[in-house]
């Protein structure tokens, strides 16, 4: 199994999602050769939650990793020991296991902890000062790391805002992205090596791509690439955040949007869409060393991402604590020898998903894997029931802030505990622009999905509903305060000493 995976990587920037403009003839052709997934959502939009639920085939509330150790808000930073990962599965089954690349699953457990070789490469971004990397631009006579004419706006305190791209002046050959690939391949070809002399064993190789994460460090070739000419804007920067949550106006002032001209915006996504392309062709590299070693028949590959991102969209950038489609929506696309060729699947589906997915792949039980499904009758052209919604879920970035999501085919609930919820209808409104949750037509749609929304975290056993049982109309069958001592029992001298 080859497991190819990008960093904050928005759907509408891939030709085979519909892009015209964008060359990404890899990403393409696997599409081509495999079912594209066009209802494909992560989880949560926040790196090492959305990881840590691949890893272990549950949500986010229930493996408990919550947040991005570098802005941790108190939550958990590792897993918990005993929780269940595919990759010791896999390794218990003799599987060898690589990992090229972005880890972020925690900060005193690396990959190597869960099974996996290769170089621990952690935090979020490209670590272009790590030993392996400086050795591989020694070993091949590259220029080290330097980039100039930085892009970044004004935060509200006057002080630089966050890097969202500057140049790199290096070669290709030295970037990150060619550097992941360039190992992976190196273990590609040592894992055939050890199968060809009868020393081998079944793989999984995931080659974990932090870009096209911000900031956009691309060489010239990339950066310039695309004429911003050809971008056009999303119709949501005219976002005003009326009827929105607070926190998306602060978040949007955080990255400071509004400090830079709508030209630099223009700039920033035909940058970003170049990065797409140097991570397409670093993805091209893999995907022909395996055609090389004649493992194209008997390998699945998996493309997908963490989560999506802004680049601008409702004037924000990077991702937060906004539900949109921007950042939840995701790119999914899996080929599995055998299968149907350029299937395209419309049932919503999850990154979660692939966790059991890559368990059934192996033959091994999928039930470990709580809040997963195995993709593989989709992919095998069948059709089985399904459920016709994606729940996500959020806790938080910089600062806590608990939400819960319901997506249907056609609306979008999101549940806001410290300020005011949002209903956006999908169909009339697909920019998520105008929020609909207290419109009075919108009342028994309103009713309908906080319900079912509400049902189905008691039934994952997700505590927020604990929260939507007082403030909202849905029916319970248990004490909502929790206040058995008002039923006037005589205390006893135990229930004395613990009150």
């Amino acid at each position: 199994m080859l497991f190819l995976m990008t960093d904050q990587h928005r759907v509408d920037t891939l030709g085979a999602y519909g892009n015209p403009h964008t060359h990404t003839p890899h990403l393409d052709r696997l599409a081509a050769e495999g079912t594209r997934f066009d209802s494909f959502y992560t989880p949560t939009a926040i790196c090492t939650p959305a990881r840590a639920s691949l890893l272990t085939g549950a949500a986010p509330f229930r493996h408990k990793l919550l947040a991005n150790y570098e802005r941790n808000v108190g939550y958990l930073e590792d897993l918990s020991e005993g929780q269940f990962t595919f990759s010791e599965q896999l390794r218990s089954e003799g599987y060898n296991l690589g990992l090229l690349g972005k880890w972020h699953g925690g900060v005193r457990r690396t990959a190597a902890d869960y099974g996996f070789e290769g170089p621990d490469l952690a935090g979020w971004h490209n670590p272009v000062d790590h030993s392996d990397y400086l050795a591989y631009l020694a070993d091949n006579g590259l220029p080290p790391y330097r980039i100039t004419d930085p892009v970044r706006g004004t935060t509200p305190n006057g002080s630089p805002g966050n890097l969202l791209a500057a140049r790199l002046h290096q070669p290709v050959e030295a970037t990150f992205e060619y550097y992941l690939a360039t190992r992976a391949i190196e273990m590609l070809r040592r894992f055939a090596a050890q199968e060809d002399r009868g020393e081998g064993a079944p793989f999984f190789l995931a080659t974990h791509f932090f870009g096209p994460h911000l900031p956009y460090i691309l060489p010239d070739a990339y950066y310039d690439m695309y004429d911003p000419a050809l971008v056009e804007l999303p119709a949501s920067v005219s976002e005003t955040f009326a009827a929105k949550p607070d926190v998306q106006r602060n978040y949007s002032k955080l990255w400071a949007f509004d400090t830079m001209p709508l030209e630099e915006t223009r700039k920033l996504i035909a940058v970003y869409w170049g990065y797409v392309t140097l991570v397409d062709e670093q993805i091209g590299r893999i995907l022909d060393a395996v055609r090389e070693l004649g493992l194209d028949e008997r390998t699945a590959v998996f493309f997908t991402a963490d989560h999506g991102e802004f680049t601008g969209s409702h004037r924000l950038h990077d991702k937060g604590p906004a539900m949109y489609e921007d950042i939840y929506r995701i790119p999914g696309l899996v080929k599995v020898p055998g299968a149907p060729r350029g299937q395209v699947r419309e049932e919503f589906v999850s990154l979660t998903d692939c966790t059991a997915t890559i368990l059934d792949l192996a033959g091994s039980k999928t039930e470990p894997a709580v809040d997963s499904r195995s993709l593989l009758p989709l992919v095998r052209g069948e059709h089985p029931e399904w459920d016709e919604h994606h729940l996500a879920e959020f806790h938080g970035h910089h600062f806590p802030c608990p939400q819960r999501m319901l997506r249907t085919r056609r609306h979008k609930l999101v549940i806001n505990p410290e300020s005011r919820n949002e209903l956006y209808d999908l169909d009339a409104d697909p920019d998520e622009l105008h929020n609909r949750h207290d419109h009075p037509e919108m009342r028994d749609i309103r009713a309908e999905l906080t319900k079912r929304l509400y049902d189905l975290l008691r039934e994952r056993g997700d505590n927020f509903y604990h929260w939507m049982t007082p403030m909202y109309d849905v029916e319970t069958d248990y004490d909502t305060t929790l206040s058995a001592f008002e039923a006037g029992e005589p205390a006893t001298a135990t229930t004395t000493k613990e009150t």
